[in-house]
């Protein structure tokens, strides 16, 4: 079987250059060239002397292909689609903060979550990302722009605790000596709410911030809107989260999609403002995209304002995120699943 060499970490590395009967310093050298100077090919690692990349020639490097970017007109965010050597595809966003740049990056081709408003789910999951493919979204990214990453954000398609083993290498690839240098402070991955996972990763005693899809006030309705909310509740949810702040530090983010009609009035503002206050973290308000195949209508721009307001008679930090990217697919697994229907067609 051949080997994943952009998923293994250096000492890994180190053993697998050794066992070819090479020195270990090359080893550092090619994990610089991978992580560091974005190399795509043996070719480019010029330091390496010809008969060594000769020799790796035929072990491949996983590099993804550019199929599809779209860019906004209104603030610059940059959509892409990637395609996978087996053929599946992914999605990816950059988008531009006064801050610094932000990449949010798929951890699975599809999803089996099902989130009832979000376009990740439609198809279903069709595998897990390794390591190097959520690595090298951010560096395809990079390289095509030319900008620095500041941060990255686990929130495209997939549910990125239902891929815990390759998120955790993940990051420790991303964060570790050698490699781009972005602060696991810097890091933030969603999660619809998979608690056991949660506990797991809070053991971890990462500097990461944890997310959580929340997206409802109470079971009734979050279980209308995700199916993982029939399997743990928000109790138990919330429960975890607190864990997470204890072992970690570190707040958590409440992501919440408003949506026209369903989760949007003001008992709804008043339920969540309940369950989160004297919590250690803020709400993210997400006025939610449009999707064909969905139903879900934008709330107007006076509702979200007057929920923001109710919940900070609660004491709780609230923001709205910043719409990015409106004039283009803009949800998560809108362009993935144009892609689909046009190679079906």
């Amino acid at each position: 079987m051949l080997a994943d060499i952009k998923s293994m970490t250096q000492k890994e590395l180190e053993d697998w250059i050794i066992a070819r009967g090479e020195k270990p310093y090359r080893a550092r050298q090619i994990y610089g060239w991978l992580h560091e100077k974005l190399a795509c090919s043996w070719d480019e690692m010029t330091t390496l002397p010809g008969s060594m990349r000769e020799a790796l020639h035929d072990e491949p490097l996983t590099v993804l292909q550019k199929e599809e970017c779209q860019i906004s007109a209104l603030d610059g965010t940059r959509k892409y689609l990637f395609s996978l050597p087996d053929g599946n595809v992914i999605e990816s966003v950059l988008m531009r903060y006064r801050h610094g740049n932000s990449v949010c990056i798929s951890s699975q081709a599809g999803c089996r979550m099902g989130c009832a408003f979000c376009a990740s789910a439609i198809g279903g999951k069709k595998r897990d990302l390794l390591p190097s493919e959520m690595l090298d979204q951010i560096y395809r990214i990079r390289t095509d722009t030319g900008e620095r990453v500041s941060n990255v954000v686990v929130m495209g398609t997939g549910e990125p605790l239902d891929n815990y083993e390759n998120l955790l290498r993940f990051v420790q690839l991303l964060t570790g000596e050698g490699g781009l240098h972005i602060s696991q402070r810097n890091v933030t991955v969603s999660t619809c709410g998979l608690v056991p996972k949660i506990y797991e990763l809070a053991r971890q005693k990462l500097s990461i911030t944890l997310a959580l899809s929340l997206h409802a006030p109470d079971d009734d309705i979050r279980r209308r809107l995700m199916p993982v909310a029939r399997k743990y509740t928000i109790e138990e949810t919330l429960k975890a989260c607190r864990y997470y702040f204890v072992e970690t530090g570190r707040r958590v983010t409440f992501e919440y999609s408003l949506i026209h009609g369903v989760n949007d009035a003001r008992e709804h503002a008043q339920k969540l403002g309940g369950l989160l206050a004297g919590m250690h973290g803020h709400v993210n308000l997400i006025p939610v995209n449009s999707v064909r195949e969905r139903s879900f209508v934008h709330p107007d721009p006076y509702i979200i304002s007057n929920f923001k307001n109710e919940l900070e008679k609660y004491g709780i930090n609230v923001t709205i995120r910043r719409e990015m990217g409106a004039d283009i697919d803009g949800a998560c697994g809108q362009l993935r699943s144009k892609f689909r229907k046009r190679e079906q067609t």
